[in-house]
């Protein structure tokens, strides 16, 4: 699969944050993005990152640059956010859909053996993935999600998926957002939330920022023939037998702390991290996730498929 690259000033930027752009092809015609950052070593399996609902590549982008070179990372883009295309349906903005867009990415880049990494919406592909296919995948890292989704964090979600804002600067994006979530990052100063603005957000040509995803995305969860989600646990339990890690948020409105214990009690080889004082969901820049992130690919690598 080519690399298409950008502009000569877009691209010198992307030399000194170390990673390429790519793109590749929806089974229905959209140009989707991801990130790729060269690396890998010893034969080493790339790592594969999905981002969570109305995140992005750049979500990963930190923890990306300290992975490579020694690691080969790949930060995809679902369908609607950031550089991928919007679909012209929204009705196909639903985890089946984008699975085979996952697949189709994978099959592209010719990867027979991968690691996953996912964040909430993305961790629940990572485990579908690998269920489906076990034997490609040599790790899995679970960013505060599990088969038991908290119905006070999924009203939540609900309730501010797909509504737009729009600020004048990023000053602004980032009060506007730490006076939204600011109970789920209670350390957070305001350069954290700038960060923050700067991974969820974009600035628009008339020169305002805003939500860097389509906003249609929240329809198919709105739809009234949506019911109670399907029973999870088996897809979950089908993640033993590789490195596992399970990253939470203590303060976490998504995955409750007795939810991660089931999972490890039921999950043989899940290693369990708490982030502390941190909500949904960790950066995985934290040092309690950095520190466990190294433990795990330090499995992968040794191609010990259990803890």
């Amino acid at each position: 699969m080519a690399i298409q690259a950008r502009g000569d000033e877009e691209q010198g930027m992307a030399e000194r944050a170390r990673f390429e752009d790519g793109w590749w092809q929806s089974a229905d015609g959209l140009r989707l993005h991801y990130r790729h950052y060269p690396g890998g070593a010893d034969g080493r399996p790339p790592i594969l990152c999905l981002p969570g609902l109305t995140r992005n590549a750049r979500d990963f982008e930190l923890l990306a640059e300290r992975l490579s070179p020694e690691w080969r990372v790949i930060c995809a883009e679902l369908r609607g956010r950031g550089e991928s295309a919007h679909a012209p349906d929204p009705a196909s903005y639903q985890p089946p859909v984008y699975l085979n867009d996952i697949e189709a990415l994978i099959a592209g880049l010719g990867l027979d053996q991968l690691v996953l990494f996912g964040t909430s919406l993305g961790g629940l592909l990572a485990a579908l993935l690998t269920a489906a296919r076990p034997e490609r995948v040599a790790g899995v890292l679970l960013n505060d999600i599990g088969p038991a989704i908290e119905p006070g964090g999924l009203a939540r979600i609900r309730g501010y998926v797909g509504k737009g804002a729009s600020w004048p600067t990023w000053l602004h994006a980032a009060r506007g957002l730490a006076e939204a979530q600011g109970g789920a990052f209670p350390d957070y100063d305001i350069e954290d939330w700038l960060g923050m603005a700067k991974r969820l957000c974009r600035l628009t040509p008339n020169g305002r920022i805003v939500f860097d995803y389509d906003l249609r995305i929240a329809e198919p969860m709105r739809a009234p023939e949506v019911v109670a989600p399907p029973d999870l646990w088996p897809a979950f339990e089908a993640l033993a037998g590789r490195p596992l890690l399970l990253v939470r948020g203590a303060l976490s409105d998504i995955l409750s702390e007795a939810t991660a214990h089931r999972m490890v009690a039921r999950i043989p080889g899940l290693v369990h991290a708490t982030v502390p004082r941190v909500g949904h969901a960790p950066t995985l820049n934290e040092p309690e996730a950095a520190r466990a992130i190294d433990r795990l690919l330090a499995r992968v690598a040794g191609g010990r498929t259990t803890v």
